[in-house]
C-alpha cells in the first residue's frame, strides 16, 4: 500500500500526500521511504514550479511510530547500533531533501505536527497551518532531547532563541493561532480553506520568474548560514546579476508595467 502520493491539481504545482491517516502519517519506515521518494520525484519535474506538503487526517505527521513497524531497508548483518545509526541518517535527511528541492516548498500543515514532525514541518520553506493544526518537540516528553532532525538549528531562527528554548524545555503544545502569532507559520485558516489557500499561493509564485524564485529559495537558506552582512551581500550580487544578465526579465517586467499586464518571463 502506498502511504505518500504526488497529486497534480493545478499547473506547475504539486503535492505531495503523507497519506497513513490511521497513524496520523507517523515515520514509520514505510512512510519515510516513499516520501524520500516523492520528494526526489517532484524535484527532477521540470514542469513543477512549486510543491506542497502535507498529510491526509488529523495529522500532519506525529513523529515516531509507537506500534509495530517495518524496519530500515537493507540492515542484513548489521548490528543494533549500526542499524540505529542507519535508521536515524535515513529519518535525519527528511529536512536537508526538503532543502535541496530546486521549488519553494508550502508546508499545509492539516493536524497535529508532533516531534519529527514539527521538525518536518519547519523543513518546508513557508508554513500555513490549519485551525485545528498543533506543534510539540515531543522528544523531552519520552524522555529524550527536544532537538532531532535540525530544530535546535530552524527553530531559533523561525521564532527566536528565548521562544525557542521555552518551547522546546517544556514540551508543551502550540496551537496554530499562537503558531502564527511568534512566526512559526505565516498564518493560520479554517480547515476547510487550507488547500486553497496553500494552492492559491503556490499560483502566486508560480506566476513569478522561475529561475528568479528557484534562487531566491537558495539564497535565504543560504542566508541563514551566512556569517555576516558583507558575506550575504557578495552572494546576493552574484545572484542577482546572473539572473539580470542571463535573462530578459527585468525588460519584460519593464514592458508589462508599461502596457499595464502581467509579466510573460521566459528565463
Amino acid at each position: 500500500m502506498a502511504y505518500v502520493r504526488i497529486e497534480k491539481p493545478r499547473p506547475h504545482t504539486s503535492v505531495i500526500v503523507m497519506d497513513r491517516p490511521e497513524r496520523m502519517n507517523s515515520m514509520a519506515f514505510e512512510l519515510v521511504g516513499p516520501l524520500h521518494d516523492a520528494i526526489e520525484e517532484v524535484a527532477a519535474d521540470n514542469d513543477t514550479w512549486c510543491a506542497v506538503l502535507t498529510g491526509r487526517g488529523r495529522g500532519f505527521c506525529s513523529g515516531a511510530d509507537t506500534q509495530e513497524t517495518e524496519p530500515p531497508p537493507n540492515i542484513e548483518g548489521m548490528t543494533l547500533t549500526r542499524i540505529a545509526t542507519r535508521s536515524m541518517t535515513i529519518l535525519a535527511d527528511l529536512v536537508p531533501a526538503l532543502r535541496r528541492m530546486p521549488q519553494p516548498v508550502i508546508g499545509a500543515i492539516n493536524g497535529a505536527a508532533i516531534g519529527g514532525g514539527m521538525c518536518l514541518s519547519l523543513g518546508t520553506d513557508i508554513r500555513i497551518a490549519a485551525e485545528s493544526a498543533c506543534f510539540r518537540a515531543a522528544g523531552i516528553n519520552n524522555g529524550l532531547t527536544a532537538t532531532e532532525l535540525g530544530l535546535s538549528f530552524l527553530l531559533p531562527r523561525a521564532i527566536g532563541s528565548s521562544r525557542a528554548f521555552e518551547i522546546m524545555l517544556s514540551g508543551r503544545d502550540v496551537d496554530a493561532r499562537e503558531a502564527a502569532e511568534i512566526g512559526l507559520v505565516s498564518r493560520a485558516v479554517p480547515d476547510a480553506e487550507l488547500m486553497d489557500t496553500a494552492l492559491d499561493l503556490a499560483d502566486r509564485i508560480n506566476g513569478w520568474s522561475t529561475q528568479g524564485v528557484q534562487l531566491t529559495k537558495r539564497m535565504i537558506w543560504a542566508g541563514l548560514e551566512t556569517g555576516s552582512l558583507a558575506a550575504a551581500i557578495e552572494l546576493e550580487s552574484h545572484t542577482q546579476l546572473f539572473v539580470r544578465l542571463t535573462t530578459q526579465n527585468f525588460e519584460e517586467a519593464t514592458r508589462a508595467r508599461r502596457e499595464n499586464r502581467k509579466p510573460d518571463f521566459k528565463d
